[in-house]
């Protein structure tokens, strides 16, 4: 299960010997997954992208994104859907995300730039008002911002927000999502009488039915094309709670995050790997149903998301997940060195590239071929 920036591509570049590794993985009807942290496309699209950069024909049957998960929150069968609800979807695009979105389920979706175009004066300043905002596609809101005056019923109310990939524009996002956590029930606008209470749990903070934010991310760097790591939605989602912490007086902000190395992610994973195996299996030997899976070998080049995340998962079916980091990535000997590599952070094992990491998993698990 091989993450991807970082340990298959440097940008748009592959690393040397990720497409031959997938190719074999591919020849020899071994399944696996591509699990990442980043995202703000549909995973076709990624799904394209990767196919043309690497060579290799891959599928969004074994492609998992950072807030692929969100699909399980518009489910049917769930009591508590948010398909119906009004949800407000930000990242580095937030039009972009806000069509993933849709295409999950979401049917009720608004962006920054739709309060923006609506609501100049909820920020200030113009610079990136105009020349980042303006440039994305705007829909008019369904009901207007609550201002002193007007009925709550006839406001708009956000049920939930959504972090997609990193944002752009944090000090806009920043002030969107505050609004709506000091804001009573979710109307944009307002602000709960029960804040700062402390005869209150928690002194009354997100205690009124504020909307839940969800980070699809927690990464605080990944690997770009610089020569030094850069800032992930990791350390946006910092900002945000370390904002959180100053207003409120030092309360810790609540928030739910996906992706690596959060267990929801890995358990969405696991079963994404499953049903691929199975189909694989079936199509390569005519088996109707595939024996349990014993090993998982996550392949990451960052030791706090990819490899803390493998260490810490438990599987519900008993599988073995075994960590493998690469050096071709986040994690370099210069930048932390072997002794951050410790407790949690520890992988299994340590290796140049995902070609040595496949061929690591392959003697692990005695392959009698040669790779």
């Amino acid at each position: 299960m091989p993450s991807i920036d970082g340990v298959l591509l440097h940008m748009s570049s592959p690393i040397p010997g990720a497409s031959e590794s997938l190719r074999f993985l591919q020849d020899n009807h071994i399944p696996f997954i591509l699990l990442t942290n980043g995202g703000g496309k549909l995973e076709s699209e990624r799904v394209a992208e990767l196919s043309a950069k690497l060579n290799v024909q891959l599928t969004v049957d074994n492609f998992v994104q950072s807030h692929t998960p969100f699909r399980q929150l518009v489910s049917p069968d769930s009591p508590d859907s948010l398909a119906d609800k009004t949800v407000l979807v930000t990242g580095a695009n937030s039009s972009k995300c806000r069509t993933i979105a849709e295409t999950y389920g979401f049917r009720n979706v608004v962006t920054p730039t739709d309060i923006l175009v609506a609501h100049r004066d909820v920020w200030p300043f113009e610079p990136l008002l105009d020349s980042v905002h303006m440039k994305e596609d705007a829909r008019p809101l369904p009901k207007p911002i609550f201002t002193p005056g007007k009925r709550l019923e006839d406001c708009l109310k956000i049920d939930a927000m959504f972090v997609f990939n990193d944002p752009r524009d944090w000090a806009v996002d920043i002030q969107l999502i505050t609004d709506l956590l000091m804001s009573q029930e979710g109307y944009i606008g307002t602000f709960s009488p029960r804040n700062g209470n402390d005869s209150l749990p928690g002194s009354g903070w997100q205690g009124h039915g504020q909307p839940e934010l969800y980070f699809s991310n927690a990464d605080l760097f990944w690997s770009t094309g610089f020569h030094q790591p850069r800032f992930g939605q990791g350390a946006f989602q910092a900002a945000v709670a370390g904002v959180w912490t100053r207003i409120t007086g030092g309360h810790e902000l609540r928030r739910k995050v996906m992706g690596k190395p959060y267990e929801e992610t890995y358990r969405f994973a696991e079963r994404v790997l499953n049903s691929y195996r199975n189909e694989l299996l079936r199509n390569g030997t005519g088996h109707v149903t595939a024996p349990p899976l014993r090993s998982v070998y996550m392949v990451g080049d960052n030791p706090e998301s990819d490899i803390a995340g493998a260490n810490d998962y438990n599987s519900e079916a008993g599988t073995d997940w075994r960590s493998v980091l690469v050096r071709t990535g986040v994690w370099t000997p210069e930048r932390g060195g072997e002794e951050a590599l410790q407790g949690r952070f520890k992988p299994k094992m340590v290796v140049n590239d995902v070609r040595e990491a496949v061929r690591w998993a392959l003697q692990k698990e005695g392959w009698k071929g040669v790779f």
